[in-house]
């Protein structure tokens, strides 16, 4: 059975078919050859959509592209800079900086990418940057997007798992600004190497200017987060919120965007969601075929065999997740994976949602390891710059977020408390 399933799956990937579609004839394949109704894939997948926390994904989605797509993205720069671009290799510091408040807002890697290279790009290539070395920094900071909350595959992981929304978002954080300070170490080191210049000087008065400016942009994740954490409203309603706050910024505040320009990201946002769907609908089918023949508990009671050891077993779903993310998109990484290592972590004992941020961690970083690295593809796309010449940059960047990825993984192991 385990091997017509991810045998079935491979081979359709390997054919080139889109992964939802290779999910959703591999379900039929199974369920054809166990003489089992087709009918239960279509019912499988009704299910799997029918979830109110997944209301969520698309209003973060949209909140996240009317962002970046505003004047709200190039203020919050321009607020990052004044803070702290005085030192030298400053526009970094600056990009991860802005890197890390757009996470704040957008809960998606790809838009927190755009968002800070579309005004950064240009700027760090005028100041004498090196162009891949900048796009690549930037490219590694949009991974941040997802594990600041809110994030988009967070709130996927936390309906798979059946686990609080707001108590994953909680724990985000301080991965998050690991993330942002190992990611501002890498840039000050190469920075003060190859003597990159200082950028704009200290000034309290600027940094009070573009406060002002930028103070619309700071103030939504304080409303999202805080309406949740506080208990005023769930994610879903949080997420509804922040587009409405969002259409208001950008239509009453800023006045930068006209309705013909919204009406065209609602479409681009439909179609993204469109797609995420149907992938989420595919994979519930997949789960249930999963479930019932208990294939999850089986591959859990075969790794305990190779070892009990939690941190050696940990160290192995590590690779296979950050393996899983060079040729998977996060969301599908992380629906077909969920299901599969959840019997294994509570036989080890670990707390889900420590596992859910190792596990939306370590594919974050697949967003910028080819060949599916779409933060790559959105850096590549601003600056122009081939994906090889980008790929070869981010190396250091990644073994930086790898070095991220094993302190989450094991600190929290070997200090009981640390998970909120």
């Amino acid at each position: 059975m385990i091997s017509l399933l991810f045998g079935s799956f491979f081979a359709l990937l390997v054919l080139g078919l889109p992964i939802a579609i290779a999910i959703g004839l591999t379900v039929i394949v199974v369920l054809y050859t166990f003489d089992i109704p087709l009918i239960v894939a279509t019912q499988r997948m009704f299910a799997g959509t029918d979830s109110f926390p997944l209301v969520a994904i698309p209003f973060f989605v949209l909140a996240g592209d009317l962002m970046a797509k505003g004047k709200v993205s190039e203020k919050m720069v321009q607020f990052a800079d004044a803070l702290l671009g005085f030192v030298k290799g400053g526009l970094w510091v600056v990009a991860v900086l802005a890197s890390m408040f757009f996470a704040a807002i957008s809960g998606s890697g790809a838009a927190t990418t755009a968002a800070v290279a579309t005004p950064l790009l240009p700027e760090l290539k005028k100041k004498g940057y090196d162009p891949a070395r900048s796009a690549a920094l930037i490219a590694a900071g949009g991974c941040i997007g997802v594990i600041i909350p809110p994030s988009v595959p967070m709130v996927l992981y936390c309906v798979i798992a059946d686990q609080s929304v707001a108590r994953l978002f909680l724990n985000g954080f301080l991965p998050g600004v690991m993330m942002g300070a190992i990611l501002i170490a890498i840039g000050l080191y190469i920075a003060t190497k190859h003597n990159y210049p200082h950028g704009a000087e200290f000034s309290l008065k600027n940094i009070a200017r573009t406060f002002r400016d930028a103070i619309w942009g700071l103030a939504t994740p304080l409303i999202i987060l805080g309406g949740i954490f506080s208990g005023y409203f769930t994610p879903s309603e949080a997420a509804v919120i922040a587009v409405d706050y969002a259409l208001l910024v950008s239509l009453f505040i800023y006045r930068d965007m006209k309705w013909r320009e919204i009406l065209q990201i609602f479409m681009r946002s439909a179609i993204t969601m469109s797609i995420i769907m149907f992938i989420i609908s595919t994979s519930a089918a997949m789960g249930w075929v999963m479930a019932n023949w208990q294939i999850p508990k089986l591959i859990a009671q075969s790794v305990l065999e190779f070892s009990n050891n939690k941190f050696i077993l940990m160290l192995l779903i590590n690779t296979v997740i950050f393996v899983a993310g060079f040729f998977m998109e996060t969301a599908s990484a992380l629906i077909l994976l969920t299901p599969v290592f959840l019997p294994l972590v509570q036989q080890l004992g670990i707390d889900l949602i420590h596992f859910g941020i190792i596990m939306v961690l370590a594919l974050s970083i697949g967003m910028v390891t080819p060949p599916v690295a779409i933060n790559l593809y959105v850096a590549s796309t601003v600056s122009g710059l081939s994906i090889e010449e980008i790929s070869k940059a981010v190396v250091p960047m990644v073994i930086g977020l790898l070095i991220v990825l094993l302190l989450v993984t094991y600190l929290p192991l070997m200090f009981s408390g640390m998970i909120l």
